[in-house]
């Protein structure tokens, strides 16, 4: 079966995953994770895309953009992969590629699905085993979205400044959203549609979304096509 083509829409937010090539660490040390974090600001400055969140782990690193252009993700991922992969060959004295293939991500639908993704994005370390909770972990923007750090990179989306009139209580309430937690359906959710390229969001948003592209939005039904009826 043929690839689809990947699904990018200019102006809505977008979960990407990349991996390293099986499974590898792509981060050994503070020095990747800063290099890493530093290319990945440059780059979304660089090609016009807005970033809400992201987390960098040891093998693989998500984000949540918005791109004002259809190609914008493409080149700041583009950006981002040749730049840094450079970078930790260097380092470590391999050569070739670093990553599993190209990029996955998937639209969302920002008022039903950007909360939870982010939360989804700062609870990775946690399901992973790294840490005990999302602020112990150094390499994603959930420390910046709670008002404990700082980050010029960052570009928080009105979704997020909806939380609440004033700083504290935007962070607050994000808190304990991510405290919250996300049920296991939800997470699967996300995931899949990330991995697959579909859209995540309910039948209105996804009608609306397919006024702007001829790709299919979401997994067709099992089995063979069924045969249109004689006229």
């Amino acid at each position: 079966m043929a690839r689809l083509p990947r699904l990018t829409v200019p102006g809505y937010p977008h979960h990407l995953i990349q991996r390293g090539i099986d499974r590898q660490p792509i981060c050994r040390d503070e020095i990747d994770y800063e290099t890493l974090r530093t290319l990945l600001a440059e780059e979304a400055r660089a090609n016009g895309v807005a970033l809400h969140a992201y987390v960098l782990m040891p093998n693989h690193f998500h984000l949540l953009a918005t791109p004002a252009e259809s190609e914008g993700l493409a080149r700041m991922m583009q950006g981002i992969g040749r730049r840094y992969v450079r970078h930790f060959n260097q380092r470590v004295g391999r050569s070739g590629t670093l990553w599993e293939g190209r990029y996955r991500c998937a639209p969302l639908q920002a008022d039903a699905a950007l909360l939870d993704c982010m939360a989804y994005l700062d609870l990775n370390p946690v399901r992973a085993g790294l840490v005990e909770a999302p602020a112990d972990y150094a390499w994603s923007s959930h420390r910046h979205c709670i008002g404990q750090d700082g980050d010029k990179a960052l570009s928080p989306h009105p979704v997020y400044w909806a939380l609440g009139n004033t700083p504290f209580a935007r962070e607050q309430a994000y808190a304990e959203r991510v405290a919250a937690g996300l049920g296991t359906e939800r997470v699967r959710a996300l995931t899949d549609a990330a991995l697959h390229g579909w859209a995540l969001g309910d039948e209105g948003f996804l009608a609306a979304l397919q006024k702007q592209t001829d790709r299919r939005l979401k997994r067709g039904r099992p089995g063979r096509p069924r045969r249109s009826e004689p006229r």
